[in-house]
């Protein structure tokens, strides 16, 4: 009878490691939801310790910091990407629509940052309101006076986008309407503001 040895696992680098550790996060945040994202399931994942976990992120709501705070680089780097391909010409405002309500809803983000608060860290928003507004500062430059204000815009579409994720599909089927009613009407409020078209 043979035994078959364990695999030998690979050093990483700190960096390597933090990235290991985050892209695991997420994943279980996906699949399981943002209770499951603990230092000692990402760490089980990846094959690392709890105490390699805690020497990156100090604590569990470290880790979800570090994470939202990628969530959030993502979501408006990936927004940023598509208006400005949108105002070179390629206009599809449901496309925004899409990514926002995306990111907050199969992403996650919104179930990250709802239990993070629920949780007590009330800090944890934090990160995507400044990618928002940070968002919001560049996306401005191009912005024509004569629409409305793209501040106003991403206010209703963020808010939109959030309220959609934490209970939109238990609301549509209350009041019977198809469950992507809540997307039609931030394509409909963005579409009439024109702001993607600078």
């Amino acid at each position: 009878m043979s035994v078959t040895p364990l695999p030998i696992r690979r050093r990483l680098s700190p960096e390597e490691s933090r990235e290991a550790a985050l892209e695991a996060a997420r994943n279980l945040l996906v699949e399981l939801g943002p209770q499951a994202v603990t230092l000692k399931a990402v760490a089980a994942r990846i094959g690392r310790t709890h105490a390699n976990l805690l020497h990156h992120f100090g604590s569990a709501a470290g880790l979800q910091k570090a994470l939202i705070e990628r969530m959030a680089e993502f979501i408006s780097t990936t927004i940023r990407e598509t208006v400005i391909r949108q105002r070179a010409g390629d206009q599809n405002p449901r496309e925004v629509v899409d990514l926002a309500f995306d990111a907050f809803d199969t992403g996650g983000a919104g179930a990250l940052a709802s239990w993070m608060i629920l949780s007590g860290n009330e800090d944890a928003l934090d990160p995507i309101l400044k990618a928002i507004h940070d968002l919001v500062d560049e996306l401005t430059e191009g912005h024509s006076k004569q629409d409305r204000p793209i501040e106003d815009e991403t206010l209703q579409l963020v808010i939109m986008a959030l309220g959609d994720a934490l209970f939109g599909a238990p609301l549509a089927r209350a009041l019977g309407l198809p469950r992507d009613r809540a997307r039609q009407l931030a394509f409909e409020a963005l579409a009439a503001g024109n702001s993607i078209r600078g």
